[in-house]
């Protein structure tokens, strides 16, 4: 935990659009395809497209671009803010302690989903999520979805030092979320855990 408060610290300290560039090919990152490749291989007959994958690595607070966008054609990674569920962060400290499948628990879910269409909601387009696993089967009925957000703006570390919560979605920041339209739609692969790829 400490630790973390300590990277934390240090990712104020960083320029913003560190939080949305592509990098050369860390361990991390070689990690992150890894996993992309195998998630996709296990729902790849559920899945439209396997371009690209979502890899959300909840293991690192929300200060960290820890929703990695993985290229498997061009074997490459791109890394953002995403926030995750207020049942899955009680205290509002920036970390992820939960995930739940219910209903009524504003919590984030674990597992595969596949990204459906495009439709206008309360914080405008957004992309339907449909999920795979049997620890997100109720994400339709909960309205789990990805969508733009004022609160995952890098703008909320330089005050607080951590995003604002979901009711469990996937929220990016108002400016990087049309490249999870462009890129992430069309039914492709996000997959959630507590990886520790860091």
């Amino acid at each position: 935990m400490i630790a973390g408060l300590g990277a934390s610290a240090a990712v104020l300290a960083m320029p913003r659009r560190v939080f949305a560039q592509g990098y050369s090919i860390s361990a991390q990152h070689r990690k992150v395809l890894d996993v992309a490749r195998e998630q996709v291989a296990r729902v790849a007959d559920r899945l439209w497209r396997t371009d690209i994958a979502g890899i959300a690595d909840f293991s690192l607070p929300s200060a960290l671009p820890r929703f990695h966008f993985a290229d498997l054609e061009k074997g490459t990674v791109r890394s953002f803010l995403v926030a995750h569920g207020k049942g899955s962060d009680p205290e509002h400290d920036g970390f992820l302690k939960t995930f739940s499948n219910e209903v009524g628990s504003l919590a984030t879910s674990r597992g595969a989903y596949i990204t459906n269409e495009w439709y206008v909601g309360r914080y405008g387009t957004s992309i339907r999520l449909v999920g795979a696993d049997a620890d997100n089967t109720n994400v339709l009925e909960r309205a789990i979805v990805l969508h733009r957000a004022w609160y995952a703006n890098p703008a909320m570390l330089e005050k607080w030092g951590k995003l604002g919560r979901s009711d469990g979605c996937f929220a990016m920041g108002e400016a990087d979320f049309n490249e999870a339209l462009w890129h992430l739609s069309g039914g492709r692969l996000i997959y959630a855990d507590r990886l520790g790829l860091s």
